[in-house]
């Protein structure tokens, strides 16, 4: 059975006034109705440990390597990212539901990537360079918040890095299938205006994944 994974990087993971939250429920409420008997798991990046690459992860990563012994923190901090890793790689589908943070990704994101993108993992080297290993089909739906407008092909346009990174990202473990639904303009628009604009895309970005599971 295929499984959708939701990554969500909130800080606030029950923030009433978010959009993309609310979003990303209506999503995830018309997908289940389609497919009523399909695994939904959901990791909350700011309520679960998340790892990021520091000097103990470092260390251990220079003994495994090497084949020097770890330290008990060292075996714990890796375990925990393979868990992240072997979470994440179980799945089919994925969501993340974010705000925008300065034009990128939030920090809590970054630190979950840095946790999957591992090497004979989800990618491999090759002597004509890197080269995904996640090319089974999969598809990634991203629902984005900002206040501002990123679609005006303007100054913000060329600035919002994190459906860049993203987009990038994951093409480069081999999942093409990539949408952005965009809550966007809520410090300048009317916020329903928003909202229903945005939940209308969640519904039929719902109804389309749930079609190709279905298939």
């Amino acid at each position: 059975m295929e499984k959708l994974l939701v990554i969500n990087a909130h800080a606030t993971v029950d923030f009433p006034d978010s959009v993309s939250l609310e979003v990303g429920k209506h999503f995830i409420e018309n997908y289940r109705k389609m497919n009523p008997n399909e695994t939904i798991e959901q990791i909350d990046l700011y309520g679960e440990e998340i790892p990021e690459i520091n000097s103990t992860v470092l260390n251990a990563w220079g003994k495994f390597a090497s084949g020097g012994e770890l330290t008990e923190e060292e075996k714990r901090v890796t375990n925990r990212m393979n868990e992240i890793l072997q979470q994440f790689k179980s799945a089919k589908n994925y969501v993340i539901i974010m705000p925008l943070h300065n034009f990128n990704i939030p920090s809590r994101l970054k630190d979950y990537m840095d946790n999957i993108m591992i090497a004979r993992e989800t990618f491999k080297y090759t002597e004509n360079g890197a080269v995904g290993l996640l090319t089974d089909g999969r598809s990634l739906v991203v629902i984005q918040g900002s206040g501002g407008i990123y679609t005006n092909n303007d100054w913000y346009t060329d600035n919002e890095f994190s459906h860049k990174y993203l987009k990038s990202m994951f093409n480069f473990l081999g999942i093409e299938d990539y949408q952005i639904i965009r809550a966007q303009g809520t410090s300048r628009l009317d916020k329903k205006v928003v909202l229903d604009k945005a939940k209308n895309e969640a519904q039929e970005a719902a109804t389309r994944l749930a079609k190709k599971v279905s298939v």
